[in-house]
């Protein structure tokens, strides 16, 4: 077996599903091989960071590995942006990036795409993932590649993988991998123990679930948990999307002052709040009307528990759920509370009124009663905030990182990962980045909706600095170009207009959709508003 073929087979051992990629020239020998192998499906996009959020979405959508292939420097260091957010966001990415072969490097030149020395690429990655490995020895490769995937997988984070370009063809053992070292059990289970325990003694207990709950494909364990504890759960700001279409105890999304002010004082007067894989983070905590004392509350996260101001190390998420879980009953066909409720906002009216964010919420909405739920990526700014008012649905969105970018290419990713059809949600702004990957749809037979929230501005910006005129933008004809990308487009301003498109976006299979949807500039939606106002009265603003 080639050295490649170990890493690809490794790969998809591991779980992984597909390769996003760009061919460079240190990298071609590679792309060759994952071509004439045919181990993993690989998709090209257009432009690295496109790769990097590709990738990031499939692994987030699986719970498992998203891989992103890509050249040495020019094209790697693209990719550093998509790799932070994804490590900050605790998105198991693997990025493999050709690189020069030894005997090159023993020339003397400098090399093209070399920056300050051969090895920066790899320190600059250093910063952003939790392994690193250069596979410069073919016989201790196997191993190396088994430590880092299993670092990838236990740790949630993206790893970096250098594959010197001469090497790619050269003789390796297949890759064994190694068991890793179960859990304490006894430790798990004094720790489930003392978190029952905290549970039953408190008169308002409340669960907070984030992102490691998905990363580790925890959904239905939680779901089972809480039918058992029958206690309310609400997700992060992170967390959106979880739990959609289970049963359980789900009372929505915790934003502070931005958001349901039931949700928010459920946790917040919660005397014991269990927080489950949630990321401690300004954007799921900034805004709380009143300060969270998170060192009265239980943290399972990042590998151990913290109850209180002691540790439990080395308790995974996944088993001390399943220690949670076998230490209580079924509740013998008694239902738990259905708390959870529709959007407040009501169906569309679909006149000649100008559109707002919030009518954009009112017509996915119809659009999920009148068929079903579809998965969403939204990018970062008031389209991601309009999400919040949109039925609870798989959705991944940089809530953290805070990334502008990431919504288009991680719908690709989403449908190449699921096979369904994705809604995209992006600001025109987000747009002009990287929504040139569509493009690439019509290759591939991706053919997402893709709703534009077109106001001719940064205007998530121009909330907090409204003076400034540089948050104004052109007014692009995203709808015209839309056809020379392989898709269709339409212009819509008024509220029947958007009614009518979506309509007829739904209907159409085959091209991606897009929607170019005219916003008024200053109007947001209600969710930002909250959010907006809320900050400024914290921050003094």
């Amino acid at each position: 077996m080639r050295l490649a073929e170990t890493l690809l087979h490794a790969l998809h051992d591991r779980g992984a599903g597909e390769i996003f990629g760009i061919p460079g020239d240190f990298a071609l020998p590679f792309f060759e091989v994952i071509d004439s192998s045919a181990v993993l499906p690989y998709y090209t996009l257009s432009h690295e960071p496109g790769v990097g959020f590709a990738a990031d979405a499939a692994a987030r959508f699986r719970s498992g590995l998203g891989v992103a292939v890509v050249t040495y420097g020019a094209g790697a260091l693209n990719m550093v942006n998509p790799i932070a957010c994804a490590y900050s966001e605790k998105s198991p990415v693997v990025v493999i990036s050709g690189a020069p072969g030894a005997g090159e490097s023993k020339q003397g030149y400098l090399l093209h795409h070399q920056a300050k020395t051969l090895d920066s690429q790899l320190a600059i990655f250093q910063e952003i993932t939790c392994d690193q490995a250069v596979l410069d020895d073919p016989e201790r490769a196997p191993g190396m590649i088994d430590r880092v995937l299993g670092n990838c997988l236990e740790r949630s984070r993206p790893v970096y993988i250098e594959l010197p370009r001469d090497l790619v063809h050269a003789p390796s053992e297949p890759v064994r991998i190694a068991a890793r070292p179960p859990a304490d059990a006894e430790a798990v289970a004094a720790c489930a123990e003392e978190v029952l325990e905290h549970l039953a003694a408190a008169h308002k207990p409340v669960v907070l679930a984030g992102v490691e709950i998905r990363r580790y494909g925890l959904e239905h364990k939680l779901a089972t948990l809480g039918r058992r504890l029958d206690i309310p759960i609400a997700t992060s700001f992170m967390g959106r999307g979880l739990l959609a279409g289970l049963d359980c105890p789900l009372i929505g999304t915790y934003l502070g002052l931005a958001g349901d002010p039931v949700v928010s004082a459920q946790v917040e007067d919660a005397d014991t709040l269990l927080l489950l894989g949630v990321i401690v983070s300004d954007t799921n905590f900034a805004v709380s009307s009143r300060q969270i004392d998170l060192r009265r509350a239980i943290d399972a996260s990042d590998g151990q528990v913290r109850i209180a101001h002691h540790v439990y190390p080395r308790i995974p998420l996944s088993e001390l759920l399943d220690a949670l879980i076998a230490r209580t009953e079924p509740r013998g066909g008694k239902s738990p509370r259905r708390l959870v409720t529709s959007s407040p906002l009501g169906p569309l009216v679909a006149d000649h009124a100008p559109i707002a964010p919030d009518d954009i919420a009112r017509a996915v909405n119809d659009l999920f009663e009148r068929h079903a739920p579809m998965p969403m990526a939204a990018d970062m700014g008031d389209c991601l905030f309009t999400a919040m008012e949109m039925e609870n649905t798989a959705l991944v969105a940089p809530g953290y990182y805070a990334t502008m970018g990431f919504g288009v290419p991680a719908g690709l990713g989403l449908q190449a990962a699921s096979g369904e059809r994705p809604l995209i949600l992006v600001g025109d702004g987000a747009f002009q980045m990287t929504g040139w990957e569509l493009g690439n749809c019509q290759r591939y037979g991706w053919d997402p909706i893709v709703l534009v929230f077109n106001n001719a501005s940064w205007e998530m910006l121009a909330t907090f600095q409204p003076q400034t005129p540089y948050n104004r933008l052109d007014n692009w004809p995203f709808h015209e170009l839309a056809k020379h990308l392989g898709g269709d487009g339409m212009r819509v301003s008024t509220r029947a207009e958007l009614a009518s498109a979506i309509d007829r976006a739904a209907a159409t299979r085959g091209r991606f959709q897009l929607i170019d949807i005219q916003l008024p500039r200053g109007k947001i939606s209600q969710s930002l508003e909250r959010f907006v106002g809320a900050h400024r009265r914290l921050s003094g603003i």
